[in-house]
């Protein structure tokens, strides 16, 4: 989904770029909330771990493309803030390698970080209320959330160049070729974040965010000599 520069007009990527850094800046502040001093380390293990992820491309149409996008992963893991600014880093680093336009940076953090995260955590927030409050729900929870997201954020991409798309392709075939693409590869990231939340959730559910409902309280016990 990375988009190259020139594929949108210059209001569009500033207006994107001032959504995504009003998002980010919100972000700095409310991760500080979210994250525990547990889970600072985990919020580096989990943008390396989106970084990998992404390297799994899938060509679209006219030099976009789709892959991994890891944000409703991250935000169940270290919170919906802190996600964000997690895959917010990824694609900053991505760049560097040519991976996305510069002109179109505040672009890609919007549909790579912010929408995924955001509606992603939105989808699994939703589903834990209908489901059990056990850690299988929140696996399948994070599956359907991880799953939704992506093509959720082809939906964005879709309304924002009907808006201010420069590149000369039908409104249709763009719909058609993001939203219908990103169905599978949502498959694919639901599989794989759940997964990935399944097996954090074996060895230190303490350390998910979105299943912190689930730890016992600790008790203290007097022993008596």
């Amino acid at each position: 989904m990375h988009i190259p520069d020139g594929f949108f007009n210059a209001a569009t990527s500033v207006g994107a770029g001032a959504v995504s850094a009003g998002t980010l800046a919100v972000g700095v502040k409310k991760a500080a909330v979210e994250l525990q001093d547990r889970q600072a380390p985990l919020a580096g293990l989990v943008a390396s771990f989106v970084f990998a992820a992404q390297m799994l491309n899938f060509p679209v149409a006219a030099g976009t493309s789709g892959h991994l996008l890891g944000g409703a992963l991250a935000a169940i893991l270290v919170g919906p803030w802190a996600g964000c600014i997690c895959v917010a880093v990824v694609v900053l680093v991505q760049v560097l390698f040519a991976d996305g336009g510069l002109s179109a940076l505040g672009l890609n953090i919007l549909l790579i970080a912010v929408v995924p995260a955001f509606a992603g955590y939105g989808v699994f927030r939703v589903a834990r209320l209908v489901l059990p409050r056990t850690a299988g729900a929140v696996t399948v929870a994070a599956g359907v959330g991880a799953g939704l997201s992506v093509p959720v954020s082809a939906a964005v991409f879709s309304v924002l160049f009907a808006v201010g798309g420069t590149v000369d392709l039908s409104l249709r075939s763009v719909i058609g070729a993001m939203v219908g693409t990103h169905l599978l590869i949502g498959i694919g990231e639901g599989i794989i974040t759940a997964a990935t939340v399944r097996a954090v959730l074996a060895v230190r559910p303490d350390l998910v965010h979105g299943a912190a409902d689930l730890q016992r309280p600790l008790e203290l016990r007097r022993v008596d000599a």
